[in-house]
């Protein structure tokens, strides 16, 4: 096919999650060789159109193209026989098997299941088109975030793949190595490749990029070529008009004498943490401010004792957390909501009832035994004050609405009355009833004593909800800003300054 010609066409697709919809009517062509980029805000739908085009999403309705076949029901492997591949946000490796094993996974030439040469040979090639320096024997377990996107990266140059979607691609790289990306992603272009680049990193976009589909709430804003346009533009798009959203009244804030619940100093880890320093207060709400891959999940589960600290000190009421883990966390009454609800904070397998009463089952308990009554009782009560759909104690779960399963996560930790409340996309693919009575629930806690970290990738949710918020980008907190006077146009552009100031710096340091 000549580069004039359409790789992927996408016609009126529409994608529902929960009764939410992520898509509306979208109309994009990804024309063959060009690099086009997907810009918008955080929620914008942006991934799902990868996923869409990977085929890890089914479309709703609307119709798929594919190097002029159009498409029924689509998944990752009848995408990737058409000559598809995408490279994941959240990385899709297996950490027990080693480097080489991962990007041939499905492809190998073994023997009784041990890498023959020909596969290391085979390696040995797309290293030296990509230039990433990895060792194949190495075990992914044992990689930094940033050599395994390039693992990633290079699966699917071993899968000869005609398009490639880059979710967030350098999001964990040095601006060396993500030079070194964007190098491999011109030479792809010049063999006729198409790559999908969604992306925060409008410098990168504009450097890089042919033409530029900007997204706002699941739909569509314009696609244009990068000539011509600024950041200024792309963000002037992105942001188009307030919502309509009524925001709860927050509680007083306390005062800066008010001694922490949770402080963080200088602290840093090996998932990319660089130098936090942070503090909550009681009844305080505190929000991470910074776009996909900026580190604010990190700092989450750095507080919660789910990551380990390397470096620093992080302090409960006062008293230094040396060996802090999930289960000593939780003792100290910090709780934490995490961003993916049905791989990490629910048991999908158990009903309402347990769900709710998990983090609490020791107060409900005397000489090892259960009482049914008193736990079906606070159950009910959490039911009605949620007002979770279907009302039942013994509920199934995992067929609940994303919103439902929301409010039964947010019950088992309204019920344990934690001290500080980490609370990572609470409102993350709900619909607007929902999401309104999460937002209650948040000043509800604060208004009781309780601190809250708030994480949100929609930015006007984080600003409107928090007393503070901390500005962050590629692993550190650059700036602490009273939410008050925020706004996210304001948000946005410091945060593109910053990443424009790192990125200068560090050209400046490699030169």
């Amino acid at each position: 096919m000549s580069a004039e010609g359409n790789a992927v066409s996408i016609r009126g697709v529409v994608k529902s999650f929960g009764g939410t919809r992520v898509l509306d009517d979208i109309n994009i062509d990804f024309r063959a060789g060009e690099v086009h980029a997907l810009v918008g805000e955080n929620g914008a739908g942006k991934s799902s159109v990868g996923k869409i085009v990977g085929g890890y999403y089914s479309a709703d309705d609307g119709e798929i193209t594919v190097f002029g076949e159009r498409i029924g029901r689509f998944s990752p492997r009848e995408a990737l026989l058409r000559g598809i591949a995408m490279i994941h946000q959240e990385l899709q490796l297996v950490p027990e098997l080693t480097v080489a094993q991962n990007v041939f996974l499905g492809l190998e030439s073994h023997r009784a299941g041990l890498l023959v040469g020909g596969d290391l040979e085979r390696f040995a090639v797309i290293e030296a088109t990509c230039d990433f320096g990895l060792d194949p024997r190495a075990k992914v377990a044992n990689l930094r975030i940033a050599e395994r996107q390039k693992v990633e990266i290079m699966r699917a140059i071993a899968r000869n793949a005609r398009v490639i979607i880059m979710d967030e691609p350098t999001s964990s790289l040095t601006e060396d190595e993500a030079e070194r990306l964007h190098q491999l992603i011109r030479r792809l272009k010049s063999n006729g490749v198409t790559v999908i680049y969604v992306s925060h990193f409008l410098d990168h976009i504009l450097a890089n990029c042919d033409r530029i589909t900007v997204m706002r709430d699941g739909r569509v804003v314009r696609t244009a070529s990068v000539e011509g346009e600024t950041k200024q533009s792309l963000v002037d798009s992105m942001l188009g008009q307030a919502s309509n959203i009524i925001w709860p009244s927050l509680p007083p804030a306390p005062a800066e004498t008010v001694k922490p619940i949770a402080e963080m100093r200088k602290i840093s880890t090996d998932t990319g943490l660089r130098d936090i320093s942070l503090l909550v207060r009681p009844g305080e709400i505190v929000g991470l401010i910074g776009l996909v891959g900026s580190g604010r999940t990190e700092i989450g589960r750095a507080m919660f004792g789910a990551d380990p600290i390397e470096a620093g000190s992080y302090e409960i009421d006062g008293i230094e957390q040396r060996r802090l883990n999930v289960t000593r966390a939780v003792a100290q009454g910090v709780a934490l909501v995490p961003e993916d609800r049905r791989k990490q904070g629910l048991v999908l397998t158990q009903t309402t009832r347990p769900n709710i009463s998990l983090a609490t089952l020791g107060g409900l308990s005397r000489f090892g035994l259960l009482n049914r009554n008193e736990e079906t009782d606070r159950v009910r009560a959490m039911i009605r004050h949620f007002g979770i759909v279907p009302g039942k104690v013994d509920g199934e779960v995992a067929f609940y609405s994303g919103g439902n399963q929301q409010k039964v996560l947010l019950s088992k930790w309204a019920v344990a009355k934690p001290r500080l409340l980490i609370l990572d996309e609470p409102s993350r693919g709900v619909d607007i009833g929902a999401r309104q009575r999460i937002h209650e629930f948040i000043v509800e806690m604060a208004a009781a004593g309780t601190g809250v970290l708030l994480i949100s990738s929609e930015l006007e949710e984080v600003i409107n909800l928090s007393h503070r918020g901390y500005l962050m980008s590629e692993g550190r907190i650059f700036d602490e800003v009273s939410c008050r006077d925020l706004t996210v146009d304001a948000a946005l552009n410091r945060i593109f300054r910053e990443q424009s100031r790192n990125h200068d710096i560090q050209e400046t340091t490699l030169q």
